[in-house]
């Protein structure tokens, strides 16, 4: 075969891009005059390139001989190279195709044919409605012909081409012309790259397949099948999805699809999507063959009976483990992805168990379940193997879809299996516990799959079932749906009320509504299919079908009995009433009787929980014994709607008490536990109760298609989701308010209520004198102050409080002149001067700042629960009830369709409605008190003066003054169960102070006489234990909705538990809330490379993530004061900066993090004047706040004191030897003489004491020689009396005070306040209390922990030369194990410019670190290293030995620091 010929195959499509065919199409009269002059040139263009093909055409219809048609087919490539759509007609087009097409058809000469298929091509790509006539003159079966007998190699390849180009318009006329096999013909001799354009083909032909003469692509089954096993990926995936598009094709005809089955394809298939195959594809083609699978294993019984052969089970176990994986994916798409994958997992499952009865085809179906018993075998592996990860995903907190999809896969499998199967299969699933949870869910057809799992368990289990229903509860979940009037178990409050309605006449109205459940696994033919289709469950199919189960497999005696009680929950029954009884008590609550019945009940819980006898949900619940703890520990506020101080001091010192002893058993470990604090199992119980009750909705926007509207409300801007149409309407009798009953409006869903009543209150409001007359009318009403007096009428919190911090210190510091100099007044951003941006990005930056909570696309945020809420004008009312002011309109709207039991809201409706919102004058104001603000633990020893037991202790009666969820009834279970693991929480928080308590009232009462026996070790209970991972998935599910621009575009319960409860969340769920509350969608990314200053962007480029990126210049001998220009410029906009150092060439990702490196630094250079320091500090709250938002790592090392502070936490003597051990540690020491001092006075009387008994370390407290100073700052006086002058016992708890005070109050607030006061001028602080002190050190400053060997490898690039076993990269690994801490810093300095590696340690950084190697000119040992941090880039030499390169890092660490000159 030849493959010669004088002219190069030029492929002009692979390369370059393809012109654009509708250029120009969006020219119109009042276009900009600036490109007058370009369209202009443009006509005169066209119309010299419509001359030239006239001239060209002539030129071919003449008769010339081969030199002369290679000259004009050479011209007319050129001209079509380069003139635009515009240039032809379709006359012209029609004119050259047969020309075009003979000269293709060539017999002599390879080169014609070359350059006619490259005309072809070109015209194709020029102008796409050439196609058409292409084929109409025949043009594809002679490309097909050059095809099937290749002479020329090159001639064949520019067939490829043109022939791609020609399937895309017409892929029915390639199909009919056998396009197909003639490119897959000689596949194996083309290179990868014209593989991929051979299979594009096929691929554009196979997307439109036509339904009969599966002959024609039926014979190309046997090659694609065998081109599954090339290496490409992207060759791959092209022959999958034309595999995919073939079965879903001929997914009606079993013979065809046994033909499939017949060549291999499932085997390949199987090989392709297994997790361990090492192949890696992209998820639409590994989900597109999964659903090929579905299609073949439902059609055709070859395949069915393939798939159980090739063990399809353990694949599917392997995808479906993985269902936590993507938790971590933060584009929508993919997760989309994921979430089409889960279900078409679970379409193969529900194929692979087929039900008799939900089947037309009922021989297949028969064939198949014979096989199956005749093979039980499989059965019992699909169960082992697939059932547990079924129970899994239903409790990971899977949408009902999913949720629905693995009960109705589960109840195929058990109506499948044999008793003896079932039995092992179940054995260690917990299968009943599973099925308790299931019947919490509200849906109907949830509950009806879940009586049909339960019926088949009792027929072929019988009394080792029925035993383990009653003890988990199903038992009870049965009767309660049959008399919900007489059911009281707290396990299933939902029968008792709130069902789902079942109306079988009800039809979904649109596209955009999900199909009813009992369709989740019937595929439509037509799109209306899912319109015409009506619910089968009946109105009483689920009430019948219980009483069914009760009749048939519950005795009378069981169901009238206390029979159905087991004997562990009568004895918890009896710990819960024996608590109730000492809640009840009226005896001192100090006393030891009390405190040790208290003691030696929770001792007989503890051990009765992890006794030998397992304890079901079911029991523990049921029991009441959580519902008698918190009402016990809380004294009752817990179920209070309203918690006031008055008259309330003395049960607030219950609460201490009454904790105290809870906590002493809780951290102390008993014999029975085998190593477990107490604490963790009680933990551990909560956790699997919480995952069983709770039922708080994921609600999905099922519209894919995003798209733009114009919200008039509040403030008329584009943004990039739906709007709410209203119609707002003044309350009936509302004399006070102007009408405002106009046409609909459209309204940011995601405004908060405070930004709506901005925009409505002035349009409404009458006239002052009318107003007043108003006034004076409701005069006599009860009024309560308003929080903020200061507020305006619109204004929202979020605005108060971005632009009222920075007034806040100023407050503080009234009276010191000196001191208020320092602290320079914040310019109005409208004012300031931005030398860098246009004014229309000033203009932009003042809308941000005065709506700081909105993003660029405009979405707001949801407002927190905070005690700085604006004074209200207006209430809401949304179908005749008031709406939370707390929430957005969108969740307002959410919490009706949740009422009413909906998971899934139809999108279609949910926009296109009208919605009425009534609106009143607010009349009456009823500010709900902060739970911070209400106990604070530095106040609460005021209370109780005298007590031996209050002195310094940690507070937690607030744990039972705010509410957790509003959605929550009080009491219910899930409150009490979310009551407990708070106040446990803060208790493992707090455990150092709870046991240093003890410790030093066993000294006060004498029981201890050392005060070194004061310190302890703290049992802390690492803080996973408290995560809910169901609900962990819930939030993730939850913010990868479209819709989830803002925290108001979630459903309340998500804001209201981050906030009360955010323990419940793992650390990497808090930190994506964090970014959606503080920055809304818009997330910095990781930037990308940037090679020095080389095509850098302008001043007015974005970031990947759409911010505005601002570049700025920094003089590396005046770092603070380019620091503060830097702030003052930027600290207010939402822009991500980027630094370039003066005097050097690189700028991007790594001089930006080198600069938050170095003025970390900066900050922790002792010697400043104080009114200095308070400038500094609001400074440092500006940066710190900055790279939060920019993503940056800071080199910075803050007490986790200041971090509790800054988040709004108080602090306690406890706190204080987390940052100044040796004074902590004696302040308590100090401490525990004076309530031994207390103890002593109680007992004998004051004065009594002996001396000896009150010594410090046998010295007398006089002896000490102490004044009134802070300890180590003697220029700082405490106190100046005359009782204050030296310490002695009698003023020591004075001087203890007086120093806690100065250390964590009063001497270190104005340096706090100004650090809040910087940081709110970026964001507000408030969205850091969702995290622990220890997750803020992480979320700012990075990682900083040493490197394993085996962590290096598989989080580090090798490439251009160097691969993982290359020797140079194994001396570099060595040698960066080898370096030590400050070497190791110094090392990741140099690379990436930053000291710490981001959250998330060496597999966070993006990008990814990269070795390759460096050429060198002349020895390798000669040259040094050259980085680029900016893409974390490291050139490295291949050195002679590990040594000679330790040494050259290590230079090149030291010359190249300060700079970015070494490249």
């Amino acid at each position: 075969m030849d493959t010669a010929s004088t002219a190069s195959a030029s492929s002009r499509s692979e390369g370059e891009p393809e012109k654009d065919s509708t250029c120009g199409s969006c020219d119109s009269d009042d276009v900009d005059p600036r490109y007058e002059g370009l369209r202009e040139y443009h006509r005169s263009r066209s119309y010299g390139d419509h001359s030239k093909f006239k001239k060209i055409l002539l030129s071919l219809t003449e008769e010339t001989g081969p030199s002369g048609q290679l000259a004009v087919l050479t011209e007319l490539c050129e001209v079509l190279s380069f003139c635009t759509e515009d240039s032809l007609s379709s006359m012209l087009a029609d004119s050259l195709s047969p020309i075009l097409v003979k000269l293709a058809r060539h017999d002599s000469n390879p080169d014609i044919m070359l350059l006619a298929a490259r005309a072809i091509t070109y015209l194709c790509d020029v102008f796409p409605r050439s196609s058409a006539f292409l084929v109409r003159h025949d043009a594809v079966p002679a490309i097909c012909q050059r095809l099937m007998a290749i002479e020329y190699l090159d001639v064949a390849e520019q067939c490829l081409q043109a022939l791609e180009k020609i399937s895309r318009d017409q892929p029915l006329a390639c199909l009919e012309a056998g396009a197909i096999m003639a490119v897959l013909k000689f596949i194996d001799f083309f290179s990868t790259s014209v593989q991929r354009v051979a299979l594009s083909i096929v691929a554009n032909i196979c997307r439109k397949l036509p339904s009969d003469c599966p002959s024609l692509f039926m014979d190309a089954v046997p090659i694609l099948c065998s081109l599954l096993q090339y290496d490409d990926q992207q060759l791959v995936e092209s022959v999958a999805f034309c595999l995919t598009k073939i079965t879903e094709r001929v997914s009606q005809n079993p013979e065809k699809l046994d033909e499939l089955c017949e060549h291999g394809l499932i085997k390949q298939t199987l090989r392709l999507i297994n997790l361990n195959s090492g192949t890696t594809l992209s998820l639409p083609v590994y989900n597109g063959m999964i659903g090929m699978l579905v299609k073949l294993s439902s059609g055709s019984y070859l395949g069915f009976r393939t798939l159980y052969e090739l063990k399809i089970c353990i694949i599917l176990k392997d995808i479906l483990a993985t269902y936590d994986v993507p938790h971590g994916v933060s584009s929508p798409r993919l997760a989309d992805g994921h979430c089409i994958q889960v279900q078409e997992v679970l379409k193969l499952l529900y194929k692979l168990l087929p039900a008799l009865a939900n089947n037309e085809d009922i021989q297949q179906v028969s064939e198949k379940v014979a096989f199956l018993r005749s093979n039980p075998g499989f059965l019992r592996m699909f169960g082992v193997d697939v059932l547990p990860l079924l129970i899994q995903v239903v409790n990971s907190g899977a949408n009902i879809h999913v949720c629905y999809g693995c009960l109705i896969i589960i109840n195929n499998l058990l109506s499948l299996s044999t008793s003896d199967i079932l039995a092992e299969v179940l054995t260690n699933s917990n299968f009943s516990s599973f099925l308790a949870g299931v019947f919490t869910r509200k849906d109907y057809h949830v509950l009806d799959i879940a009586l049909q799992i339960a019926e088949s368990s009792l027929q072929k289990l019988g009394d080792v079932c029925l035993k383990s229903f009653i003890k988990e509860g199903v038992f009870f979940a049965i009767d309660a749906l049959i008399t919900p009037e007489k059911c009281s178990h707290r396990l299933f409050p939902v029968f008792g009320g709130n069902q789902l309605s079942v109306d079988s006449s009800q039809k979904p109205a649109n596209k955009d509504v999900l199909r009813c459940l009992c369709y989740a696994f019937e595929n439509d033919h037509s799109p209306s299919a899912s319109e015409t289709r009506t619910c089968k469950l009946a109105q009483d199919t689920v009430h019948q079908r219980a009483k069914d189960i009760k009749t048939g497999f519950f005795s009378p005696e069981l169901c009238d009995s206390e029979e159905a009680l087991t004997d562990i929950l009568q004895m918890l029954k009896t710990f819960a009433t024996s608590i109730n009884g000492l809640t009840n008590e009226s005896i001192d609550e100090s006393s030891l009787q009390h405190q040790e019945k208290f003691h030696s009940v929770l001792h007989q819980i503890a051990v009765k929980l992890n006794g030998s006898e397992p304890i079901s949900t079911f029991e523990f619940i049921e029991s009441g014994v959580v519902k008698s703890l918190v009402n016990y520990l809380s004294n009752g506020l817990s179920t209070s709607d309203k918690v006031e101080l008055d008259g309330k001091v003395g049960r607030l010192l219950v609460i201490e008490k009454r904790l105290r002893v809870f906590g002493r058993l809780v951290f102390t470990p008993l014999d029975s536990l085998h190593g477990d604090l107490p604490m963790v199992v009680l933990i551990r119980k909560l956790q699997s109760a919480l995952s069983s009750l709770e039922n708080f909705p994921v609600i999905i926007n099922n519209s894919t298609k995003q798209r733009n509207s114009f919200a008039l409300v509040p403030n008329g801007r584009c943004v990039s989701h739906p709007c709410l149409k209203v119609h707002f309407v003044r309350g009936e009798g509302e004399e006070c308010l102007c009408d405002y009953s106009q046409d609909v409006l459209t309204v940011d869903p995601f405004t908060p209520l405070n930004a709506i009543e901005g925009f409505l209150y002035p349009k409404v409001k009458k006239s002052e004198s009318v107003e007043k007359n108003a006034l004076v009318e409701e005069e006599n009403l009860p009024m309560k102050l308003p929080i903020n007096a200061n507020l305006t009428c619109g204004e929202s919190s979020e605005h108060m409080e971005f632009h009222g911090m920075s007034t806040a210190l100023q407050d503080l510091q009234q009276g010191e002149a000196n001191l208020s100099k320092s602290i320079p007044d914040q310019p109005d951003v409208g004012q300031q001067s931005n030398p860098g941006g246009t004014s229309d990005e000033q203009d932009c930056a003042v809308s941000q700042s005065k709506t700081p909570e909105s993003d660029i696309n405009g979405s707001s945020q949801s407002p927190s629960f905070e005690d700085d809420i604006p004074l209200p004008k207006l209430l809401f009312y949304l179908d005749g009830e008031q709406i939370d002011r707390t929430l957005s309109l969108y969740q307002a709207v959410l919490q009706q369709q949740i009422k009413v039991g909906n998971e899934m809201i139809a999108s279609a409706k949910l926009w296109s409605q009208v919605y009425t919102l009534k609106y009143r004058r607010a009349a009456e104001f009823r500010p709900e008190y902060s739970q911070d603000c209400l106990f604070s633990a530095r106040n609460l020893p005021l209370l109780d003066k005298t007590g031996v037991y209050m002195q310094g202790t940690p507070c937690f009666s607030y744990l039972f003054a705010g509410k957790l969820a509003s959605d929550l009834e009080k009491p219910s279970p899930v409150y009490d169960i979310l009551v407990l693991l708070k106040s446990m929480e803060a208790m493992n928080r707090r455990a150092f102070q709870l046991m240093s308590f003890e410790r030093m009232t066993a000294f006060a009462e004498g029981r201890m006489d050392d005060l070194d026996d004061l310190k302890v070790m703290a049992p802390l209970v690492p803080q996973n234990e408290f995560v809910s991972s169901k609900l962990t998935e819930k939030i993730e599910q939850q913010m990868r909705d479209s819709l989830a621009v803002s925290t108001g575009g979630m459903p309340s319960w998500c804001n209201q538990l981050m906030e009360s409860c955010p323990f419940l969340f793992s650390f990497e769920a808090r930190r994506k809330y964090f970014h959606l509350s503080a920055f809304g969608q818009l997330q910095i990314q990781p930037d990308p490379p940037s090679h020095g200053s080389v095509g850098a962007l302008t001043d007015r480029r974005r970031s990947a993530s759409g911010l505005v990126r601002k570049k700025f210049l920094v003089d590396r001998d005046r770092l603070m004061d380019s620091a503060v220009q830097m702030m003052d410029l930027y600290a207010r906009q939402r822009v991500a900066l980027e630094v370039e150092f003066d005097d050097e060439v690189g700028t991007g990702l790594g001089p930006t993090l080198e600069f938050y490196t170095l003025i970390s630094h900066e900050f922790q250079r002792p010697g400043l004047e104080f009114a200095e320091v308070i400038n500094r500090f609001i400074l440092l709250g500006k940066l710190v706040a900055k790279a939060l938002q920019d993503g940056r790592v800071l080199d910075l090392h803050l007490s986790k004191a200041f971090y509790k502070l800054i988040i709004g936490q108080d602090l306690t003597s406890y706190d204080i030897p987390s940052f100044d051990p040796e004074l902590g540690r004696t302040l308590l020491e100090f401490q525990a003489l004076v309530d031994r001092k207390k103890f002593l006075e109680s007992v004998h009387g004051e004065g009594s004491t002996q001396k000896n008994d009150l010594c410090f370390r046998n010295i007398a407290m006089e002896d000490l020689c102490l004044d009134f100073t802070v300890p180590g700052y003697p220029n700082y006086v405490l106190s100046s009396g005359p009782d204050h002058k030296m310490v002695n016992m009698t003023n020591l708890e004075d001087f203890i005070s007086f120093v806690v005070d100065a250390t964590t109050n009063s001497g270190i607030s104005r340096q706090v306040e100004a650090f809040k006061s910087g940081f709110n001028q970026v964001f507000p602080i408030k969205n850091l209390q969702i995290f622990s002190e220890d997750e803020l050190e992480h979320l700012l400053c990075g990682e900083n922990n040493s490197w394993e060997f085996s962590e290096l490898l598989e989080h580090i690039k090798f490439d251009h030369g160097y691969t993982a076993s290359s020797t140079p990269v194994i001396y570099l690994l060595e040698t960066i194990q080898e370096f030590d801490r400050e070497q190791q810093r110094s090392f990741l300095q140099f690379v990436t410019g930053a000291p710490r590696l981001p959250s998330g340690g060496l597999a966070s950084l993006n990008p990814k670190l990269t070795i390759v190697r460096k050429h060198c000119s002349k020895s390798a040992d000669a040259e040094l290293p050259s980085v680029m941090t900016c893409a974390n880039y490291l050139k490295l030499p291949a050195y002679s030995s590990k040594e000679m390169m330790k040494e050259k890092i290590l230079y090149a660490i030291r010359e190249g620091q300060g700079s970015f000159h070494l490249s």
